[in-house]
């Protein structure tokens, strides 16, 4: 059944999200679309409660649990920037905005890696803080070696951003002849 929710909450999110800009922008309708954009994080409390209520009623923590762990950080570390890109793209697209900016080339976007693994790190620091709380609150009562597995997950997936975001420092993406970055393409955050 968790797997099940996992999978609910995973397309519950893309469903609110477009919804949510569809509302936005096509409907011209931007408080309500706010209002169901502001609803996804209770996807994520939804999850968090049945995986504490399958440990609680005896289910055996196992990967299903890891994963719901890896979600919700995911969600906390990238949820809103995710939001924030694609209502820019969005308004763009729909509603005659401005072009979001990118960084693509240099130091922007070295600068760009390296706020996205401080994302990254959020998202892997709830998660583990999730799944150090689940291995706690299961105790001696049952084998939680398939939580700290993903607590190690969690932990390659932060080693491997840090690599990204190094590579861009060491060696940085160049412009083509010809194409220098604007002043508004260097632009970082959105």
């Amino acid at each position: 059944m968790l797997l099940a929710l996992i999978i609910a909450c995973e397309i519950g999110f893309w469903v609110l999200l477009a919804g949510g800009l569809a509302l936005r922008y096509l409907a011209r309708m931007p408080r309500l679309g706010a209002a169901v954009l502001l609803c996804e994080p209770l996807l994520e409390l939804v999850l968090l409660i049945a995986s504490v209520v399958d440990l609680k009623n005896g289910g055996e923590p196992d990967w299903k649990h890891g994963l719901a762990a890896l979600y919700i950080g995911y969600t906390v570390g990238y949820g809103h920037y995710t939001v924030k890109w694609l209502d820019g793209h969005a308004a763009h697209r729909f509603a005659g905005g401005p072009k979001p900016p990118g960084a693509t080339y240099g130091k922007a976007r070295a600068v760009h890696e390296w706020k996205l693994w401080a994302r990254t790190l959020a998202g892997a620091a709830v998660a583990l803080a999730l799944l150090q709380t689940a291995i706690w609150y299961v105790g001696d009562s049952a084998d939680t070696s398939g939580l700290q597995n993903w607590q190690l997950v969690a932990l390659r997936i932060l080693g491997i951003q840090a690599l990204i975001a190094a590579t861009y420092t060491i060696w940085p993406r160049k412009a083509p002849a010809g194409k220098e970055p604007e002043p508004e393409q260097v632009r970082v955050d959105r």
